[in-house]
C-alpha cells in the first residue's frame, strides 16, 4: 500500500456499528463497557440445543481439557425482522445467523455515516466481510424443509452475498475466512478495493456466531481452553483462550468523499499488510519473524514514525504459546523504535471472537481516539514474566488514560492472527475533532 506522504487523499474509515456481548449493539454502549473494564462473559446459550452437559465434561476424558461454563456471546443472536430485508420467514430459518448479523450491522454502519441504506440500489458499492463455517442447521445431504434454501443459507458463503444483494449493490462482494485475522485482512482488502478504484467505497467488517459447540470440543483437546473461564491475556495467569461471538461493519471510502458529503472521519487507513507463517512449525503455532517483519513493512507504508504509536490492540489470545510470542515481535518492532504504547486486547473483556476478532479490536481503537482515552486491558495487574518488560518502554493498559493527540492525531495499531498461519496489522490515525465537524 502507498504512503501517506504518496496517497494524501487517504482511505479512511466514516461509518461504524458493532455487537458484542452483553447486549451491546452500539459503539456507545461498547465504549462504555470498555472504558468501564465491564468482563462481557456469560454461560453457554441453553437455546441452541447444545450438549451441555457432555461439554462440560470433557475433561474427565484422557487427555482432554477442563470446558468452563463460560464464553462471550451474544444476546441478540437468535433476534431478526426477515420482511425488513425482504426476506420470508422459511428462507430466514435456514440462514446461518451470521448472515442475519452481518446484514444488521452493516445497515447500523451505513445508517452511522449518515447514509440511507434503502437508496442504495445500483451502487458500486463492495462488501468485505470476515466469517468462518460456524455448524448451523442439517447437513446440505439431509432431507429437510429448507433443503433448496441451504446452498445460499449455510456458514460464510452468503453473508457478503446477502448484504450486497439486500441492499442492491454492485461493487465487489466476497466473504473472507482466514480464521482469526479474517477481520482486518476483510479490511484490508476493502481499502485496497477502493484504492485502486475497484469500487466507490465499501463495508467491511466480520461477524462469528457459534452454530455448533465445535471449537470448545478442539480446544479441549488441544487443552488449550481457559481453565477458569477467564481470558487473561498478556498475563502469567493465562490458562487459554475463551471463545465468545461478535459482528462489526465500517465504511470505508476516500477522506475527500468522506468530506463533501459530510461523513464523520473516525480514521484514516495509513497502513494495511497480511502475510504468512510459511511452513515449519506445526500450523497453529505462532511465528515472531512473521509477526515482526507484517509489522515492519507496515510500519514503512505508513509513513509514520513508530515512535508516536500510542496504543496497541494486540490480538492477545491468552495462550502460554501466543502471548509471549505477539509481545516479543511488538518488542522488536514498536519497542525497538521506543514507543511506550500501551498494549491491549479486547478479548479480555469479551472472549475471543474469531473471526471478528480482529474487527472488535480496531473498533475498540476507533472509539479510544474518538473519546481520547485508551482503555484498560482485564487482569492486567500481572503481566507474564515470559518477555522481559524491561527490553522496551512498552507496556500493558492498566486502567482508563488520558490520549493526548500529536499533530492533530491519535495514532493506534491493530494485530490479529489467524489459526491457519495468516497474520494482519493495520496502523490508524485517528483525526482530532475539528469545530466545524458535525459530529
Amino acid at each position: 500500500m502507498t504512503s501517506p506522504a504518496q496517497d494524501r487523499d487517504h482511505i479512511v474509515i466514516s461509518g461504524m456499528a458493532v455487537e458484542a456481548p452483553g447486549g451491546i449493539d452500539s459503539p456507545s454502549a461498547y465504549w462504555s463497557a470498555l472504558a468501564d473494564a465491564r468482563e462481557l462473559i456469560n454461560p453457554f446459550p441453553r437455546d441452541r440445543g447444545w450438549p451441555i452437559d457432555d461439554i462440560l465434561t470433557l475433561s474427565r476424558r484422557e487427555g482432554w481439557g477442563n470446558v468452563c461454563d463460560a464464553g462471550g456471546f451474544l444476546d441478540s443472536a437468535a433476534d431478526f425482522d426477515p420482511a425488513f430485508f425482504g426476506i420470508g420467514q422459511h428462507e430466514a430459518t435456514a440462514m446461518d445467523p451470521q448472515q442475519r448479523i452481518g446484514m444488521r450491522v452493516a445497515w447500523r454502519a451505513l445508517e452511522n455515516a449518515g447514509v440511507n441504506p434503502g437508496e442504495l440500489g445500483g451502487a458500486d458499492v463492495g462488501c468485505f466481510i470476515g466469517a468462518s463455517p460456524m455448524e448451523y442447521g442439517p447437513r446440505g445431504t439431509e432431507f429437510n424443509p429448507y433443503v433448496g434454501h441451504r446452498i445460499v443459507g449455510s456458514g460464510q458463503l452468503g453473508v457478503a452475498g446477502r448484504i450486497s444483494h439486500s441492499f442492491g449493490l454492485v461493487g465487489p462482494s466476497m466473504c473472507v475466512d482466514a480464521a482469526c485475522a479474517s477481520s482486518l485482512i476483510a479490511v484490508h482488502l476493502a481499502a485496497s478495493a477502493v484504492r485502486n478504484g475497484e469500487c466507490d467505497w465499501a463495508i467491511a467488517g466480520a461477524v462469528c456466531v457459534m452454530g455448533g459447540p465445535g471449537a470448545f470440543y478442539e480446544f479441549s483437546k488441544l487443552n488449550a481452553l481457559s481453565t477458569d473461564g477467564h481470558c487473561r491475556s498478556y498475563t502469567d495467569d493465562a490458562s487459554g483462550t475463551l471463545w465468545g461471538e461478535g459482528a462489526g461493519a465500517l465504511l470505508i471510502e476516500r477522506e475527500s468523499r468522506a468530506r463533501k458529503l459530510g461523513h464523520r472521519v473516525y480514521g484514516r487507513i495509513l497502513a494495511t499488510h497480511t502475510n504468512h507463517n510459511g511452513r515449519g512449525k506445526p500450523i497453529l503455532v505462532p511465528r515472531a519473524n512473521a509477526q515482526q517483519q507484517l509489522i515492519r513493512k507496515t510500519i514503512e507504508s505508513s509513513g509514520i514514525d513508530p515512535a508516536d504509536i500510542e496504543m496497541i490492540e494486540g490480538h492477545g489470545t491468552a495462550t502460554r504459546a501466543g502471548d509471549p510470542v505477539e509481545l516479543f515481535a511488538l518488542q522488536n518492532t514498536y519497542g525497538a523504535a521506543g514507543s511506550a504504547a500501551l498494549v491491549g486486547s479486547v478479548k479480555s473483556n469479551a472472549g475471543h471472537a474469531q473471526a471478528a476478532a480482529g474487527i472488535l479490536g480496531l473498533i475498540k481503537v476507533l472509539l479510544a481516539g474518538q473519546y481520547g482515552h485508551i482503555p484498560p486491558s482485564l487482569f492486567a495487574d500481572n503481566p507474564t514474566t515470559r518477555v522481559d518488560w524491561e527490553r522496551s518502554k512498552l507496556r500493558i493498559a492498566t486502567k482508563l488514560q488520558p490520549w493526548e493527540p500529536k499533530n492533530g492525531v491519535r495514532l493506534g495499531a491493530v494485530s490479529s492472527f489467524g489459526a491457519g498461519g495468516s497474520n494482519a496489522h493495520a496502523i490508524i490515525a485517528m483525526p482530532v475533532r475539528e469545530e466545524n465537524d458535525d459530529f
